[in-house]
């Protein structure tokens, strides 16, 4: 896919040429540190994770939240730098506003399933946006192990804790959320799952 040649990547361009990528091949583009990232459309599994965890928060979210899907989150002072996490708890004013990017101020919990073919330091650097960024609650998913990790209180570009759990074992989630999340229906990638 040819990229027009006034979207090549330049600083203050790199959104410009992510809407671009988006719109051509239908990919997953955030903005990572200043590194475009792609991702392709979730696998069924994966889809699955965050529709049954949806229905959970749905089903049990205090007054003024709600769950969002395909909704990105920007780095405190910089409009380029973003991510797109599988679900993000946001106010429900949320529903009305015109922006694109949401405050990670804003955000009551974000929402990472991990890929099949994603790569520990792919998952790090990740992991580290979200705590520079300033979001409070990190709920990350791993259908490959089965296993979940919610990191909580980023302070100097870190979570300061991490609690981890596996399939099986319920996830508390801290205020404002206050709720707890079964993980025992949670769907496994199948071994070599590609």
């Amino acid at each position: 896919m040819p990229v027009p040649r006034h979207l090549r990547a330049r600083p203050g361009r790199l959104r410009e040429l992510a809407e671009h990528i988006e719109e051509a091949t239908g990919l997953r583009v955030q903005i990572l540190g200043g590194s475009l990232v792609m991702s392709p459309t979730p696998r069924g599994k994966h889809a699955g994770t965050v529709r049954k965890l949806r229905a959970q928060i749905d089903a049990s979210v205090r007054e003024g939240l709600a769950a969002y899907e395909v909704s990105s989150i920007a780095l405190p002072d910089d409009p380029d730098d973003y991510v797109t996490p599988d679900l993000v708890v946001l106010p429900i004013e949320w529903d009305e506003d015109d922006a694109w990017l949401a405050d990670p101020g804003d955000v009551a919990l974000a929402v990472e399933v991990i890929s099949q073919s994603e790569k520990s330091r792919d998952i790090s650097q990740k992991n580290d946006w979200y705590a520079v960024a300033g979001v409070r609650t990190l709920l990350v998913l791993d259908p490959r192990h089965g296993t979940w990790a919610l990191h909580t209180s980023p302070e100097r570009g870190a979570y300061q804790d991490v609690l981890r759990g596996k399939y099986g074992e319920d996830i508390p989630l801290p205020e404002p959320l206050s709720l707890v999340l079964a993980t025992d229906r949670l769907p496994v990638y199948s071994p070599g799952e590609r």
